[in-house]
């Protein structure tokens, strides 16, 4: 009884310390276990015995067929013997085993991407990215240089990227971060406009305000037209403010400012119900944007329309409605409400002509600004209606442009 009970101590303990034994101990006291001889091979294929590593992974897999870690060991000595045909059929029977068995993946996407196969090699790629962010840049880099150096593989990134993984995000921001990755970018965009998982609008959101900050206007007008968000037929963007401005695909449409001595909203006007106006109560002293949107017009004449109520006005202060170049203090137009019209209740129409040059202005800015006076003076103002037409004879817009 005490040599069977020593025995039955033995056989419970042996288990999990053959586990974290060294594999030459573990060897020695479970020769014949699948695990054990796994181990061994692994150490062996390390240390560059790679005969002796395949000879103890086709042991480990004789003891247990099922072993997806054993199997890409044998795989992986096979490559270094120059068995290349066996090698890709014993890694991609492990690869297709575990999703877990990270060298067996990247094993197969260099393999692939040397037999030029994108689609295979990206599937693979987009198995580590899932549950290895540490290896985002390399795969990244990966996908963007193949996009670069060879067309063909876009379309095969383009159909990952509609599947929505979960490194989307986080690859448009390595997009933005390369010098190169505009033209990878647009083209994807582009590409998946025509799938049902296009860019939402959070993503077209971020893309077109890092475009705008990096004055990539001619990018921005080449991804809208493709995508048609926002559309392109109407100038002015909400320009009666009856769409929710939570809907709005910024920078186009409107950014509403805010700060002490101001209060903007799109309110429904007391004279005109249910049609919602801008409204706009200033101090006469602050000096904060009231409203803006970007614009993208061609060089030629235009016509800046709208409607406007005044509800209190100032004789030392006021706003101005103002077209101007992005990035440049370029006045194109100018129209100043507060200084024509004495405070009514009726809605008056105005009209001012606006001139975009041909040079050095590929994007403009429709501002509503203050003019501050020397004391607080309180105006309060309605606008509505708000468009841009071409003036007869002004060539149309130019994609691209």
């Amino acid at each position: 009884m005490i040599v069977a009970s020593v025995w039955l101590a033995w056989e419970a303990i042996k288990v999990p310390f053959v586990e974290r034994a060294p594999p030459a101990m573990a060897l020695r006291l479970a020769p014949s276990s699948p695990e054990v001889l796994r181990r061994a091979a692994e150490v062996e294929l390390a240390a560059d015995r790679t005969t002796n590593a395949a000879a103890l992974a086709d042991q480990s897999l004789a003891g247990g067929a099922f072993n997806a870690r054993a199997l890409r060991i044998r795989g992986l000595a096979a490559s270094r013997l120059g068995q290349s045909a066996r090698a890709d059929e014993l890694l991609t029977l492990a690869g297709n085993w575990s999703l877990r068995d990270d060298p067996a993946h990247v094993w197969l996407v260099d393999r692939r991407l040397r037999q030029g196969n994108y689609g295979s090699a990206f599937a693979h790629a987009d198995t580590l990215a899932r549950r290895r962010i540490d290896l985002h840049p390399s795969i990244f880099n990966l996908f963007t240089t193949a996009a670069t150096q060879d067309p063909r593989s876009l379309p095969h990134l383009a159909r990952l990227l509609a599947a929505e993984p979960p490194w989307r995000r986080a690859y448009w921001n390595y997009l933005h971060s390369r010098p190169d990755g505009d033209g990878v970018f647009l083209w994807l965009a582009m590409a998946l406009e025509r799938t049902r998982e296009p860019l939402d609008n959070d993503e077209l959101k971020r893309l077109y305000a890092f475009w705008v900050f990096e004055k990539r206007f001619q990018a921005i007008s080449l991804l809208r037209e493709a995508s048609g968000r926002p559309s392109s037929s109407s100038l002015v963007q909400n320009g009666d403010f009856s769409d929710p401005l939570e809907d709005q695909l910024l920078p186009f449409g409107w950014r509403l400012g805010a700060g002490s001595g101001l209060s903007v909203q799109v309110a429904e006007d007391d004279l005109r119900a249910t049609n919602p106006s801008l409204w706009v109560n200033y101090d006469g002293y602050g000096n904060h944007l009231i409203a803006e949107q970007l614009l993208l017009l061609a060089p030629g004449q235009y016509r800046l329309n709208g409607e406007q109520r005044l509800q209190a006005r100032s004789d030392t202060a006021g706003m101005a409605w103002i077209i101007e170049c992005v990035g440049s203090d370029r006045r194109l137009a100018e129209y100043r409400p507060t200084d024509r019209t004495n405070a009514s209740d009726r809605w008056t129409p105005f009209s001012v002509s606006v001139q975009v040059p041909a040079e050095n202005c590929p994007a403009q800015s429709l501002q509503l600004l203050p003019r501050p006076g020397d004391r607080h003076s309180n105006v309060v103002a309605w606008f509505d209606n708000m468009t841009i037409s071409r003036s007869s004879g002004a060539p149309a817009p130019r994609p691209g442009r």
